[in-house]
């Protein structure tokens, strides 16, 4: 909500954006690799953790492919959204992928929980950094397109409860489950995740920031590997 608020009110500069979404991605790439796949291989070993990581990509980008196909492509694009005049569907498309990318890092954040377990800390910071700039860059983007503000914050206000709801069934939901599927759906959620990465947020931020995103990038992982140990000490 705050990325977006930002992003639907002000002109941000691309460059910017790009900047952001990049030192995003590093913190989420850290957190995945040090905090999530950790996790699930302490909890399920190497066949769970592999196998769910495998089929959290695998889904991820078959829901993708089919989001492409109804204007969902560009759903993180700042500019050269699709309205629905050109083409009709895409709202909803644009609504359906923004819930594909949190619903796995929320479940993540409240698998942390499961047997008395506290928040981790670097998976929240993870979520919150990589999506403001991610709410920031597509309200822009649908601003540019011609969606109205109603539009535009009713969208996010419904990701950010279901996100929510997501978080606390990580909790509730698996908490009755077995080391081996708790193990699965964090690698799930993983593999979900670095996919995402690599399909949306990378693309985005090199293509305005180029030369900058891989060093930003990196600014992001460490920041988030610091929290990590530091929070682990």
């Amino acid at each position: 909500m705050i990325g977006a608020a930002i992003g639907y009110t002000m002109n941000i500069p691309r460059r910017l954006i790009a900047a952001v979404m990049a030192f995003g991605a590093g913190v989420l790439v850290s957190a995945l690799a040090f905090d999530l796949m950790d996790e699930a291989y302490r909890r399920g070993g190497f066949d769970s953790t592999s196998i769910g990581f495998v089929a959290g990509a695998l889904g991820y980008t078959l829901a993708t492919l089919a989001l492409n196909h109804r204007g969902g492509k560009r759903r993180k694009r700042s500019t050269a959204q699709p309205s629905e005049e050109e083409n009709p569907g895409s709202g909803m498309a644009l609504a359906v992928g923004a819930l594909i990318d949190g619903i796995p890092e929320s479940i993540a954040i409240g698998i942390t929980m499961i047997h008395g377990g506290a928040v981790s800390t670097v998976a929240v910071a993870a979520v919150f950094l990589s999506n403001v700039p991610e709410g920031l860059s597509s309200a822009a983007g649908m601003r540019r397109a011609g969606r109205s503000r109603r539009y535009v914050f009713g969208l996010w206000t419904a990701i950010a409860l279901i996100s929510a709801l997501a978080a606390v069934a990580g909790d509730v939901v698996f908490s009755g489950f077995s080391a081996d599927v708790i193990a699965g759906t964090t690698a799930v959620a993983a593999g979900a995740i670095l996919a995402m990465l690599a399909d949306t947020m990378m693309p985005e931020a090199f293509e305005s920031a180029h030369d900058w995103a891989g060093l930003i990038t990196v600014g992001g992982f460490l920041v988030a590997f610091v929290l990590s140990k530091a929070s682990g000490a």
